[in-house]
């Protein structure tokens, strides 16, 4: 009679610590899903947490330089077509879409919420901002910085992991940013924008050479 009862309580707890554990514990993908309000349609995420900046570093240049470390502000993924703001511009880090722009030159702008996950995966963005006339020689002299660039080892194929894109909302003629990282110039200053490549250059947390969307 005793080894009955044991027997029965035995096959009961069975039963229920698995569900309990279920309740208690819940399930891993839901921790990753993106908040509410937030949906494959598209909608608009939390405004982030702006932690203060700071001090900038103001290199020894042939025009205005500005470096600066913002505070990481998020690194997750939520839908394309979700409106994001961001703490800093350009922006160095935040949430964005679950893909990633391609590690090319852009003759069009490109949505923050695709570069920083670029950034997310390593890479520089070199971003210019010129009047409709155009700036080919800001753009050739960009297109310099990144050849200088040293090779990538985790990169098969010889790519860089350097975005060239321009872009009408940063506030001078020349930006870049890698993952909690900014720098803003009123020219391409070779010197600064190497070494800003160079030092923040693959520092992303997700150090990945995967190829990415073109657009």
């Amino acid at each position: 009679m005793v080894f009955a009862v044991s027997a029965r309580f035995l096959v009961h707890a069975l039963l229920v610590v698995p569900f309990l554990c279920v309740v208690a514990c819940g399930d891993d993908d839901d921790a990753a899903s993106p908040p509410a309000g937030v949906d494959g349609g598209g909608g608009e995420a939390a405004a982030p947490v702006c932690a203060e900046v700071p001090a900038p570093e103001k290199p020894a240049a042939s025009c205005d330089v500005t470096i600066e470390s913002p505070p990481i502000s998020g690194a997750n993924h939520v839908p394309e077509g979700t409106a994001l703001s961001y703490c800093s511009n350009p922006p160095s880090s935040g949430d964005h879409y679950p893909v990633w722009a391609a590690f090319q030159q852009y003759s069009s702008p490109v949505e923050w919420p695709y570069l920083v996950h670029s950034m997310e995966h390593g890479a520089i963005v070199l971003l210019y901002n010129c009047d409709a006339q155009g700036c080919p020689e800001i753009v050739d002299a960009l297109v310099k910085v990144r050849d200088d660039a040293a090779p990538d080892p985790l990169c098969a194929d010889g790519t860089k992991r350097i975005i060239i894109a321009p872009s009408p909302t940063i506030p001078t003629k020349v930006a870049a940013a890698a993952w909690g990282k900014t720098y803003r110039a009123d020219c391409v200053d070779a010197p600064t924008l190497d070494a800003f490549v160079r030092d923040n250059y693959a520092k992303g947390p997700e150090n990945l050479c995967v190829a990415g969307r073109a657009f």
